[in-house]
């Protein structure tokens, strides 16, 4: 185990007791199942890739990005995961602005999270600054029957170069569900600025869910989550959840939220919900198997995530870097956590 990773976090020893004491003190069936997104904000290794433009994050490069700094963000997000789980970890935790393979491995092998046995599914994208869409699992709540990763139709991968979107069927609890990871184009630019590429991505995911649910007759359990660098109110997300054409329902859990002025991202003072959880109408209204509802979803938002806003009032989500300066914090987003029941 890489030590120099390990040793970052504080308080493990008393964690560690913590798990164990809940494990054994609690029947796990009774608990909810818990899925979070996360965008984790930049997660590069320190090493060159050719293959991609990570330039700016060497060791030499634009944000001085090296092994220390590398070692704190893999403990940060491991701190992040396990109090997301009040102790006992999500069982699927979805991410975006991943670089690579190794670093997820770094975070599930070389942290105490290689105590609950998570898997990895994760595929190089074509974006340009070879940052990727992926998740990991616990192998001992989550099966997964197949994954793979889609662009939409009519497009070859020279010419997307932006994210694939990650579709995977799991089974959790002896029921299917199948779950779509999104990372979107940027509005880098101005609102309108990749505004084309999110509507045919819209489109593309919500064909996508359409032909899962007409294979079984009542319809199939689907979560859209992911950042979708757009709001529940722009035209990309009502493409994605209308129903126009379709007998089948999707509804944005995150919507209410939005209105009630929470949010994942903050820009010049104001939180954007631009991290979103869509779900099948099948997932809120199913009397068997699993089950959510607009309750059980949240933003997680602890103190340690948050600081300060130095330049507008209230607090802003606590980043690694804020423009090109270090500050040493987890990511400029806020993860949203969704909890399935079982009937």
């Amino acid at each position: 185990m890489n030590k120099a990773i390990v040793s970052g976090f504080s308080g493990t020893l008393l964690l560690l007791t913590l798990l164990t004491a809940r494990g054994y003190s609690q029947d796990a069936s009774l608990q909810p199942v818990r899925l979070m997104f996360y965008n984790v904000e930049n997660l590069f290794d320190t090493h060159h890739d050719t293959l991609k433009n990570d330039e700016d994050f060497l060791p030499g490069g634009l944000m001085r990005w090296n092994y220390t700094r590398y070692n704190r963000k893999i403990n940060s997000l491991y701190k992040t995961i396990v109090a997301a789980g009040e102790w006992d970890p999500p069982a699927v935790v979805a991410f975006c602005e991943v670089e690579n393979r190794n670093v997820l491995e770094d975070l599930v092998y070389e942290t105490y999270l290689s105590k609950f046995n998570y898997g990895i599914i994760h595929k190089e994208s074509p974006d340009q600054r070879g940052i990727d869409v992926c998740l990991i699992y616990r192998k001992d709540c989550v099966d997964v029957l197949s994954s793979r990763y889609w662009i939409p139709s009519g497009m070859n991968v020279a010419d997307f170069t932006s994210r694939s979107i990650l579709y995977t069927k799991l089974v959790i609890s002896k029921d299917t569900l199948h779950l779509f990871v999104n990372h979107w184009p940027s509005r880098r630019g101005g609102v309108l600025a990749g505004e084309w590429l999110r509507q045919k991505i819209a489109e593309m995911v919500r064909e996508k869910v359409d032909s899962i649910n007409r294979l079984t007759t009542f319809g199939s359990k689907v979560i859209i989550a992911g950042d979708f660098n757009c709001t529940p109110d722009d035209q990309e997300m009502k493409t994605l959840t209308s129903s126009q054409g379709s007998d089948v329902s999707v509804v944005n859990l995150s919507e209410k939220q939005a209105v009630e002025g929470t949010g994942t991202y903050r820009y010049m003072g104001t939180w954007e919900m631009i991290d979103q959880v869509i779900v099948s109408g099948r997932l809120l209204d199913s009397s068997k198997g699993l089950f959510t509802g607009g309750n059980m979803l949240t933003v997680f938002k602890p103190d340690f995530l948050l600081k300060k806003d130095p330049k507008y009032p209230g607090f802003m989500p606590f980043s690694t870097y804020r423009g090109y300066r270090y500050q040493g914090g987890f990511s400029d987003h806020l993860p949203v956590l969704l909890d399935l029941k079982i009937r």
